[in-house]
């Protein structure tokens, strides 16, 4: 169930009359602790892994995907073939930080003072400083395994709804300390880097909290989310009510809505639902002067500059996102995946390039070069069908020794159809 949906009814020709409907209690997926749900020093929980079974074959652990408990039998070969990995060289990532590891944490005791005061959550403790100290660039994971940071922020604050955060701003503009937002924790601009030379206390202000959806109007097709909800709780929550956003970028899955607004982020399936910038209606953002919003709730108006422009990629910079309305859609009729194999790179190109100039392309369209395209097939998980191996057979020996396309060389396109059966056939047969 949603929590604190409320559905839009029009007054007067004015969408500002709402029915709340019954309050129900909607846990996140995103607990406070990161740390003892995902890995403090890479991507992922901490369940999920690839590790070498007893018989010396990958094998992914966990429950969470489709892959997990399967046996990867071509990766090892390909780890060995493409990064002259050693198997009995084991060097293991250092181990996790102790206080004494990291910087000691600037504090401002006014402003402390005032937290404490106020009631709001937040935390000193080294390692919840720690997992927001870095985003997701090979550089901080490096810094994380092998390195150490020279600031990290000096302490995390949970907010629950907008007004909590308009509190924290208010204090933090009050006593001079900075402030940075955190969504989901996937940048990888390195925009959650603590600069080294900044002397006054920064505050990790954590989203993962305000998750709910406030409310959604079926009859105009929108929805209010607050900003830190991840794209896989939209999805789910929404889609219990016949719904969906549409907004996939690969990180979705742990990436938040307000992270999209603040990175101005693109999605897999653009082509239909179009990027972030397109799917916002309305955005709220609390800044050190106030709550800045547009006063009109329409998707566009045809006079003034538009402030979301501004919001939109500002990494933070600007204030902090904290509720957006966005476009919503029915749930598609159907979806269909399939994909084209090419000889070439620049064959592939050609297509995709044909496809954009016929304006046919599906959901999702993504070119894959050879070399993703055999590390793809190096995750194919161990196959005891018969009937599977046979057809596998077939398929190989009808691309390799009847098309004659090199192994070598080729790359494949993933297409993903969304929409009516009748548009999805149109759209399958334009591209194959």
């Amino acid at each position: 169930m949603l929590n604190s949906i409320e559905k839009s009814r029009k007054c007067h020709g004015k969408v500002d009359c709402h029915s709340t409907s019954s309050q129900s209690s909607v846990t996140g997926s995103l607990p406070k602790r990161r740390q003892d749900l995902l890995k403090w020093n890479g991507w992922g929980y901490k369940d999920t892994e690839f590790i070498l079974n007893e018989k010396l074959q990958v094998e992914l652990t966990g429950t969470r995907y489709k892959l997990s408990g399967m046996v990867l039998p071509l990766l090892k070969d390909w780890m060995l073939n493409n990064f002259n990995v050693n198997l009995d060289y084991v060097r293991p990532a250092q181990p996790e930080f102790s206080a004494a590891d990291l910087p000691s944490p600037v504090i401002n005791k006014p402003f402390l003072e005032d937290l404490q005061t106020s009631g709001l959550e937040h935390s000193l403790d080294c390692h919840d400083r720690l997992f927001r100290a870095h985003g997701h660039t090979l550089n901080e994971i490096w810094a994380l395994r092998e390195g150490s940071f020279n600031r990290i922020p000096d302490l995390v604050a949970w907010p629950t709804s907008q007004v909590e955060v308009m509190q924290m701003v208010q204090l933090a503009n009050k006593h001079n300390v900075v402030i940075i937002p955190f969504g989901g924790g996937t940048s990888v601009t390195q925009a959650l880097e603590c600069p080294s030379t900044e002397t006054r206390m920064i505050i990790s202000l954590d989203t993962s909290q305000m998750h709910k959806i406030l409310w959604l109007d079926e009859e105009n097709l929108t929805a209010c989310l607050e900003s830190g909800v991840t794209g896989k709780e939209i999805e789910q929550r929404l889609a219990s009510r016949g719904f969906c956003l549409g907004h996939e970028p690969d990180s979705y899955e742990f990436s938040t809505l307000g992270g999209w607004v603040a990175t101005r982020a693109s999605g897999m399936k653009k082509n239909i639902y179009g990027n972030i910038e397109d799917l916002v209606v309305l955005v709220r953002t609390v800044t050190t002067r106030g709550l800045l919003e547009k006063s009109c709730n329409a998707p566009r108006t045809s006079s003034g500059p538009d402030l979301h422009h501004a919001i939109l990629g500002s990494e933070g910079t600007l204030g902090v996102v904290t509720e957006v309305v966005v476009k919503i859609r029915p749930l598609p009729e159907c979806q269909k995946y399939g994909s084209v194999v090419f000889p070439c790179f620049q064959d592939g190109v050609s297509c995709l390039r044909e496809v954009a100039r016929q304006r046919c392309a599906p959901a999702s369209i993504r070119l894959v070069d050879n070399e993703q395209f055999v590390f793809g097939q190096a995750l194919k998980p161990e196959n005891n069908s018969l009937v599977q191996s046979f057809l596998d057979g077939i398929k190989k020996a009808y691309l390799t020794r009847w098309k004659g396309f090199d192994i070598n060389k080729m790359c494949v396109a993933t297409l993903v159809f969304e929409g009516t059966l009748k548009v999805i056939y149109i759209h399958y047969f334009v591209v194959r």
